[in-house]
């Protein structure tokens, strides 16, 4: 936009007004900053005019929403505002336009102020929508403020021609937001970025709020919520950006670069030095030049995303995949365990509490899910992989697209585990054959299911995992095993002992201090206690194991609360994502699960469901102390 826009005169707004009519997005820019964005009709418009200022926090509030306009010249402005609240007017019977702007100055901050102020926000609106001010004002000064309070000042008149002209539209409303820039500092313009981050997130939400009381006021419909209104549509800056932290995520598996590969001889080493000393632990090459990797996964541009809550997912998932290449390179290095207990956090003294009284309950029981009957034949990885690919199959039944690669491999220590879309089974694991559909159901019907679910999303985000997403997903999991008729005494108590023994680790015990502990406190077999200590002291110490019960314990409190599954079996998440999810979800981002799980196809799995939902605690889970 270079100069004034006549509406009569331009074929592409004429182009518009025919695209809105017909339910069509519009994304059209102008060469110049200024651009149009419409993922969708809806009964508002948000509006920034830059003017030149480069007005950074503004404009990115606007382009925020599903529905905007930034434009450079104000003269540019009204023509199209008024094409589209033509169209808007027509269909909903009103409109209202949102304009955000930024003040010259912070004018409450001073040289010689003791604290940190609180800031100016200014506010004015046509009289025929009270209610936005309304709505806006509250929803910006409840805001939590962790730097600045917003001080939010109504003004009586417009302070621009432009705000005149906007308010005079037939069937139109207008509210004008001006704000403080404090996420510059005063003297050297340099951004603050936490400040900037929480002033987009707060401006963006109030914006919304405002325009859904509009809409509820006028009767035009009822959203599910007012971030239901937001963006359906990803730009390409976000499918850029998803890819790029993709490629390096999954360029390396977390778990299989620190699992040793000579268990076997480490144990017997172990062994023959009396059970004292360090095992020695070996591990694969790396797949990844962290020093590389760790570049190209900080010079990924977020800036054009324009989804402050995807904005956010992404912002967290480069951090954890920062922090996981930290910790792989930190192998066998003090340092290991640092960074595990950033990825994992420590054992809390409740989760700790809750494990003990686990433990002291189940003083008489199986002490690991490899006890078995004598009378029972073991289960090896050949039964294990036949029964793998005979789920797998019930699974692709339901849904063609669950192709999961299934390896048997010796250099795992004994048991199942889940990378990407690969099933691996160590060739050493013998366990109780009733062991194995649970644990089945845990692997494939939880790991597998969320993988193959979240990359229907369109986004392989939800595919390798929101932030932070594994101390939930072990919880599913091993909730899976209850659901699926499986949680046994021995399985209760290895999950428990895990808790202990990372308690242990990260106070400072040694390998086989926490070893012989597991043996003489708890009564585990040594072959099963070194499996258990091998887990917890790989790689240096990895405090990942305290999450299946703490992840089980949030699973629980969420059912007991009445809320729903449904989000999780949508792709990899953590409870805290479990908001976003919903909200994703009613924007039209987010797809229903593909496939469910085939425990909950089953009347004793719903039933199992329903039980959980009335409050139980992992010692309640217990179906039977014989398997």
């Amino acid at each position: 936009m270079t100069g004034p826009v006549h509406f009569d005169q331009i074929d592409w707004l004429v182009d518009v007004v025919s695209s809105l009519n017909e339910g069509k997005a519009i994304r059209k820019d102008f060469g110049d900053g200024s651009r149009l964005h419409v993922d969708r009709l809806l009964p508002f418009l948000f509006l920034h005019i830059d003017g030149g200022r480069n007005e950074d926090v503004a404009r990115s509030v606007v382009q925020a929403n599903a529905s905007y306009l930034v434009a450079s010249d104000p003269r540019s402005v009204l023509p199209i505002v008024k094409a589209l609240s033509m169209v808007a007017a027509k269909q909903f019977g009103a409109f209202v336009i949102v304009r955000f702007a930024e003040l010259d100055r912070d004018r409450f901050l001073t040289d010689d102020a003791p604290y940190l102020p609180p800031f100016e926000v200014s506010v004015w609106s046509s009289g025929n929508a009270p209610e936005v001010r309304e709505t806006f004002s509250k929803a910006v000064s409840a805001s939590e403020a962790r730097f600045r309070t917003p001080q939010v000042e109504e003004r009586r008149m417009a302070s621009s021609k432009i705000d005149g002209d906007l308010a005079g539209l037939a069937g139109s409303a207008l509210l004008v937001a001006e704000f403080a820039p404090i996420y510059r500092a005063p003297q050297s313009g340099n951004t603050f970025p936490e400040v900037r981050d929480q002033l987009i997130a707060t401006l963006f939400d109030a914006g919304l709020r405002a325009c859904a009381a509009f809409i509820e006021a006028r009767g035009i419909m009822k959203p599910a919520s007012h971030r239901s209104l937001g963006r359906r549509a990803l730009v390409e800056a976000v499918n850029r950006v998803d890819r790029g932290i993709d490629e390096i995520a999954t360029a390396f598996d977390v778990l299989l670069a620190v699992t040793p590969i000579n268990a076997g001889q480490a144990f017997h080493r172990f062994e023959a030095n009396g059970f004292v000393g360090d095992p020695g632990f070996l591990y694969r090459p790396l797949t990844v030049q962290v020093e590389d990797a760790k570049q190209r996964l900080f010079s990924i541009a977020f800036d054009r995303i324009e989804d402050p809550v995807l904005y956010e997912l992404y912002r967290q998932k480069q951090q954890e995949v920062d922090l996981q290449l930290s910790l792989v390179a930190a192998r066998n290095r003090q340092t290991f365990i640092e960074f595990g207990r950033a990825l994992y956090g420590p054992v809390e003294p409740l989760l700790l509490a809750e494990a003990e009284r686990i433990l002291d309950y189940l003083s008489e029981d199986g002490p690991d899910t490899a006890s078995r009957s004598d009378d029972v034949e073991a289960a090896d990885s050949v039964y294990l992989e036949r029964q793998a690919q005979s789920m797998i199959a019930a699974y692709q039944e339901k849904f063609p697209d669950f192709q999961v690669d299934v390896e048997v491999r010796d250099d795992l220590p004994s048991g199942l585990m889940v990378s990407n879309h690969r099933l691996l089974i160590s060739r050493k694991t013998l366990m109780d054959p009733r062991r194995v559909a649970p644990l089945l159901s845990h692997e494939i019907g939880v790991h597998l299911l969320t993988f193959f679910n979240g990359g229907c999303q369109g986004l392989r985000l939800f595919r390798s995992g929101l932030a932070g997403y594994e101390g939930m997903q072990e919880g599913l999991a091993v909730f899976a095993e209850y659901l699926a008729g499986g949680m046994t005494a021995g399985r209760l108590k290895l999950i428990a002992a895990r808790v202990v023994a990372c308690a242990d680790m990260l106070s400072g015990a040694k390998f086989d201090q926490t070893f012989h502990r597991l043996v003489r406190d708890y009564g585990f077999s040594r072959a099963a206690a070194f499996n258990l200590t091998l887990r917890v002291y790989r790689g240096g110490g990895l405090a990942k194991d305290a999450i299946y019960l703490r992840g089980l314990l949030e699973l629980l409190d969420h059912l007991k609360r009445g809320a729903a599954l449904d989000p999780f079996w949508m792709g990899k998440i953590s409870s805290g994502h479990f908001g976003v999810m919903e909200e994703l979800a009613s924007r039209g981002l987010l797809k229903p699960p593909a496939i469910y799980p085939l425990f909950l196809a089953t009347k004793d799995g719903r039933d199992r469901l329903e039980k959980a939902r009335q409050g139980l605690r992992p010692i309640d889970l217990l179906q039977s102390k014989e398997m």
